[in-house]
């Protein structure tokens, strides 16, 4: 496909350009880093005048959205003032910051982190060019045209695990052309994998690593769903979930090493919890926007269009939750639509990244979640544990009568 599309809508209203489209008319629920002594990671919610720290009713993020009504529950107290709106907001950012200044983090915090991929046909069908590619670039606009011709340019209409998908799957077979890719694409069981370890991931503002020694790498703009420890989704959030082509294009089984890296996750800026105004209807017909500019000068937009999805989101959950608990939620990435194509350099390289890219990721219910690019190798090491993370709130009496 040809990434390209109208940039992600500007704001008119004087309100910061982090913030959903509505503002501060739903309830913006994320994790600030917060000076003090010791300073530490709060939960925090945004209000029309500022800032408020939860942390003294909710320790954790897990535990605010293990309540019966998050949203409810975050206005039914009032919390403690740290900073206004736009001072968060700016103080969000990878390097110059004041330290005295609350910071955004992921939104996340116990919860861990899974992605469902290959949930969108043109992905699927860019997974399988990979492979055929074994991950090499330069070979992906041949093999393009010969796939498409095949299995055709939209899979949209087709039902994974139908028995339309089924004859599909016996004519590729014939054409020796089926690959794992549409397996998980066009089956009856979805592709779900854990995308990053708990506490690790990034948020709005800090550097997204991709590895040094990857030559073909794309951002991944995601919705990502908030699941609490009952399997209820109570609201959700922005992802890039960043793909590494060459090297997943080598092997499916090499998953891992392109996906789950230092700074290769990040998620935010907050979580919009669900209520009488927003629900899961909503996100099944939203639109997220990409934009990625250089220091080159290069421009790439795209969409991920969550009505084009091939599994229902309530599916990808019930399939997360099919052979596993988790005791403290999860935040799950609905994958994308968006995979790039255009030619960022010579004629038939396609895009990948470069050090520097500034990746936007825009949706009008959620908001904006910007990252830029550095190597996973020279972006700030992931220090902050399970036991640094229990340290800290105990040190700052977080765990004393207040739960996790």
């Amino acid at each position: 496909m040809t990434a390209t599309t109208t940039a992600p809508p500007g704001r008119t209203d004087g309100l910061h350009p982090v913030l959903p489209q509505d503002g501060l008319a739903g309830t913006l629920v994320g994790r600030a880093w917060r000076a003090g002594t010791p300073a530490g990671p709060a939960v925090v919610v945004l209000r029309p005048d500022g800032v408020f720290d939860l942390s003294r009713h909710f320790a954790t993020m897990s535990t605010l959205l293990d309540v019966d009504e998050p949203a409810q529950a975050v206005r039914s107290v009032a919390g403690e003032f740290l900073c206004t709106i736009d001072a968060l907001l700016d103080n969000s950012k990878a390097d110059g910051r004041d330290p005295e200044v609350p910071w955004l983090l992921a939104p996340c915090d116990l919860q861990v982190v899974k992605a469902a991929g290959v949930t969108f046909a043109a992905s699927m069908i860019e997974r399988v060019i990979e492979e055929q590619a074994g991950g090499d670039a330069t070979r992906a606009q041949g093999l393009r045209s010969q796939v498409t011709a095949l299995i055709g340019p939209s899979l949209s209409d087709l039902r994974p695990g139908s028995d339309e998908a089924a004859a599909l799957k016996r004519l590729l077979q014939q054409k020796n052309l089926w690959s794992p890719y549409l397996e998980v694409g066009i089956g009856p069981d979805a592709e779900v994998f854990t995308k990053s370890p708990v506490l690790a991931s990034v948020g709005h503002g800090q550097d997204i690593g991709i590895r040094a020694d990857s030559a073909w790498n794309n951002p991944e703009p995601e919705v990502v769903l908030a699941v609490n420890s009952r399997g209820d989704i109570v609201g959700a959030t922005l992802g890039n979930d960043v793909n590494l082509r060459d090297i997943e294009g080598r092997s499916a089984l090499l998953l891992g090493k392109a996906k789950d890296n230092n700074a290769s996750c990040a998620i935010g800026p907050f979580i919009r919890l669900f209520d009488g105004h927003f629900g899961l209807d909503p996100l099944r017909r939203e639109t997220v926007h990409l934009q990625v500019t250089g220091d080159d000068g290069f421009t790439l937009r795209g969409i991920n269009t969550m009505a084009s999805i091939s599994r229902d989101p309530l599916d990808l959950v019930a399939q997360t939750l099919a052979s596993h608990q988790y005791p403290d939620g999860f935040m799950l990435f609905l994958g994308t639509l968006f995979a790039p194509t255009e030619d960022r350099d010579e004629p038939g390289g396609g895009f990948t990244h470069k050090l520097g890219d500034v990746v936007t990721i825009h949706s009008h219910w959620l908001g904006s979640l910007q990252n830029r690019v550095t190597h996973c190798e020279a972006a700030p090491p992931w220090q902050f544990g399970l036991r640094a993370f229990m340290g800290n709130l105990a040190e700052r009496g977080l765990l004393q009568g207040t739960p996790l």
